[in-house]
């Protein structure tokens, strides 16, 4: 085994920790934390992360190691970095995430690392490039991002590098111009001031000037000289906006045309065979192998198989590569390893189920949510106690227990219906519904609106019920949680609503879309209903064929016959189960029958019209839970685009934005306060949107709910661990951080330094390096101070007063070019 490489001695397995190192002249050398997120172009790095999982699940650590590759580094630093990592991973057992990252184009586990931002630096170690210099030379930096910013070292300082839509910052030491584009965001106006308040940190002093595009000559005498300096207005050219990168539409519609390859050696030749396309299943890796999960340039994933051979595991990366150079995607293209049984969050969501090892799967059961059927919510709460215990309320999917008061309409006419009270819960699949639910927490109202879109309605049905919807809560002044619902993915509190009473029928009202002559379709005399839940909160009833092949074992069905009611009950249903169902039947008549699966009497079969075959599997495995994902949602392109945000929370919920929170069983989409109009009415369309382009292959069925900034149900809140209410209100606004920009220059400006009662001597005198030639009373630390004023003048072209003005390492440097250092 090979010695391990001294600079890993910090890293000790089982234990969170986080280590940068460089490639200096070919070995490693840690980064100190002052420099953690400065990346030089022309360096290559190891970043290596153990962390805790995320606040509610359980779990080992995370380990993810990154190697960095610089757009100019050379490609022995790169080689170093690639090995180094594949050293760290056997030093660890091979247990770790591996991700190859390169500039620009890093991973979002990578971005979350920097939550001050990451930047781009030029040169590096190979250049010979000064690191910290004493002298500071004019630089320019471009900010892009509202929470974590890209600061991105321009190469030089010239009006070349400019546009309309970004930030810049000039950093002239003595003064830090922040150039504000008049079409860049105000996050980033806000992320360029805080990066030149840390740069005239770093000089020890300085002012801070923003510049508003198109107003440089309104700047105060000084400041526009100074600016001229850098960038002289005759050369004054700003280019409009840059848009967003066309690649980045193409992202999600490359996510639907998944690929699975498999890797094989068994000959000892390496054979890469495509497996499939389009939504991919956990039961397609097999554990012998190894195998690419191709998403496009969105990333590529390498699974290695617990059973794959040494060579698969050592030079796997290297074949990831190699397999994107093939298919000819960027050089920037994602590649991550992840191990059998190690897989992260971001590589699970690719396939539509993923169920934990060796758990029992059985087949003929129909779909359902695993919240519903595995996670009832519990008994006995109430809206406070969920809005105070807003995990609880975020795993259940629960605001309340759902005694709440509701009211319901049908949707006819291409108008909404009123139900009776106690028709509450029976719905058809041909017809659409607008589901009004109100409850209070500490006195104040609170309001969800859902609107059930029945299998087989119309789309003039399904229009008409979205657009009520809206009016609706209009009306309530736009208070209310929007909840589309598609029959068979109601979510939890839905059901609850309707106490274990709610049934769905076949048939409908009929619809113009249906043609004329169309009929309404009625219930028939004898029909079957499929029942599944434990208790109240989460019962539901579906109509399906009546025939035998429609029974499940592992479920309670209600045969409704002219005259009375069956509940059979499939050997695999619990006790709890069959108890809803004989709920479910007493709605139907008074005295229903029980039937055990076996002991069915042959009216029973003839009632089905015969006896048949029907799925007795054993019941499925419960899936594993899927953390909540934050993503990002623009159409500023002109196109759709997500952009997904690692390691979130409340923060980063932008108010002029639309965020998405997908919680797998159901979707959150977030209307900031500031967004504007276009996202605001897309918003919903943009959801739809990112479920189609799932390459788990969900489906647009999954519950969407509409929810406004200031107006979040903990059912929500409770995904981002701590919650203020008062987190906005907190966050200065442009225009207060330009306040107190203003206020922390002013200091500098009328700061009267009065110069101290010294002997006076000449220049020549003070020149002198010995300590022994310069008189008794002079501080040799001090020269500067016993020059008289009109020589001090002379020597360094400023007043005293002036002089003191100026940042330490600028009085510093002044003194070493007159000779009094």
């Amino acid at each position: 085994m090979p010695e391990m490489d001294p600079a890993f001695s910090s890293v000790v397995p089982n234990q969170p920790a986080f280590h940068i190192w460089r490639v200096e002249n070919l070995q490693l050398v840690p980064v100190p934390l002052a420099q953690h997120g400065q990346f030089h172009r022309g360096d290559s790095y190891i970043v290596y992360s153990s962390a805790e999982p995320p606040v509610g699940r359980r779990g080992p650590l995370q380990v993810h190691i990154h190697f960095w590759l610089g757009s100019q580094t050379s490609v022995d630093e790169a080689g170093v970095a690639a090995y180094k990592t594949v050293e760290l991973d056997d030093l660890l057992g091979g247990a770790p995430v591996q991700h190859r990252e390169v500039e620009g184009r890093e991973s979002q586990p990578f971005r979350s690392y920097f939550r001050e931002g990451i930047t781009y630096l030029e040169g590096g170690v190979a250049s010979g490039m000064t690191h910290v210099s004493d002298e500071v030379q004019p630089r320019m930096y471009m900010v892009k991002g509202k929470r974590s910013p890209v600061v991105r070292q321009l190469t030089s300082v010239s009006w070349d590098h400019i546009n309309d839509g970004d930030v810049f910052v000039i950093d002239a030491g003595d003064t830090i111009f922040v150039w504000t584009g008049a079409s860049a965001n105000p996050m980033e106006k806000i992320q360029g001031a805080r990066l030149a308040q840390r740069l005239k940190a770093e000089h020890g002093g300085g002012i801070v000037v923003v510049v508003e595009s198109g107003s440089e000559k309104s700047l105060p005498p000084d400041e526009l000289r100074r600016l001229e300096q850098l960038l002289p207005l005759a050369e004054r050219k700003v280019a409009p906006a840059e848009p967003d990168s066309a690649d980045a539409a193409q992202e999600r519609r490359l996510a639907e045309q998944l690929r699975l390859f498999r890797c094989s050696d068994a000959d000892g030749t390496l054979q890469v065979t495509e497996v499939k396309h389009g939504p991919l299943l956990q039961e397609d890796l097999v554990s012998d192998d190894s195998f690419i999960v191709d998403n496009g340039e969105q990333g590529i994933w390498l699974w290695v198989g617990r059973g794959a051979s040494a060579k698969e595991r050592s030079e796997g990366m290297r074949n990831a590569q190699g397999f994107v150079q093939k298919k000819g995607y960027p050089s920037h293209t994602p590649v991550t390893r992840v191990i059998d049984g190690g897989e992260p969050p971001e590589f699970r969501s690719l396939f539509r189920s993923w169920r934990e090892k060796n758990a029992t799967v059985g087949l003929g059961r129909q779909f359902s949510s695993g919240k519903i059927a595995a996670r009832p919510p519990p008994t006995g709460f109430d809206a406070t106690m969920l809005h105070a215990n807003r995990a609880l309320a975020a795993k259940t999917q629960m605001v309340d227990d759902g005694t709440g008061e509701c009211t319901v309409w049908r949707v006819q006419n291409f108008d909404l219906k009123l139900v009776p009270t106690s028709e509450h819960g029976r719905f058809f699949g041909g017809d659409c519904y607008v589901v009004q639910y109100a409850y209070k927490v500490s006195g104040r109202d609170h309001w969800l609106l859902y609107y059930w879109l029945g299998a087989h309605s119309s789309q003039d049905e399904r229009g008409t019920a979205a657009l009520k919807t809206v009016e609706l809560d209009d009306k309530l002044g736009g208070r209310p949680v929007q909840v589309r619902v598609v029959q068979g993915k109601e979510p939890p509190h839905f059901m609850a609503i309707f106490g274990g009473r709610m049934i769905v029928y076949a048939g409908g009202k009929a619809s113009s879309f249906d043609g004329p002559g169309a009929e309404d379709q009625d219930l028939a005399d004898t029909y079957l209903l499929q029942v599944r839940g434990s208790q109240p909160l989460n019962t539901k009833a579906v109509q399906v064929e009546c025939r035998a092949k429609s029974l499940n074992s592992n479920d309670c069905f209600v045969l409704r016959v002219p005259g009375g009611a069956w509940v059979w009950t499939g050997r695999g249903a619990s006790a709890d189960e069959r108890q809803m169902a004989r709920s479910v039947a007493g709605q139907l008549c008074s005295e229903p029958r029980d039937i055990a699966e076996g002991s069915e009497p042959d009216e029973f079969w003839s009632a089905l019209g015969g006896r048949g075959e029907y799925a007795n599997a054993p019941r499925l495995a419960e899936e594993t839970a899927q953390p909540a994902r934050l993503f990002h949602c623009s159409n500023a392109s002109g196109t759709f685009r997500v952009r997904e945000i690692a390691d979130f929370d409340q923060s980063d919920l932008c108010e002029d934005d639309v965020m998405l929170l997908d919680a797998w069983d159901s979707v959150f989409v977030w209307i900031g306060s500031k967004s504007n109009r276009e996202e605001r009415a897309a918003a919903e369309k943009a959801a739809i949107e990112y479920l189609r382009t799932d390459p788990s292959g969900r489906g647009t069925g999954t519950p969407v709910l509409r929810i406004r900034q200031h107006g979040e149900p903990p059912s929500f809140t409770g995904f981002f661990g701590a919650w203020s209410d008062a987190l906005w209100s907190e966050q200065p606004s442009w225009a207060a951080v330009q306040r107190e920009l203003r206020q922390q220059n002013r200091p500098q400006v009328e700061k009267v330094v009065e110069r101290p009662d010294r002997p006076r001597y000449p220049l020549s005198v003070l020149r002198s390096r010995q300590l022994e030639d310069l008189p008794d009373d002079v501080d040799p630390t001090r020269k500067e101070e016993y020059l008289a004023a009109e020589e001090f003048a002379q020597v360094f072209g400023v007043s005293w007063e002036r002089f003191q003005e100026m940042p330490q390492w600028k009085r510093v440097q002044k003194k070493k070019e007159v000779g009094l250092f």
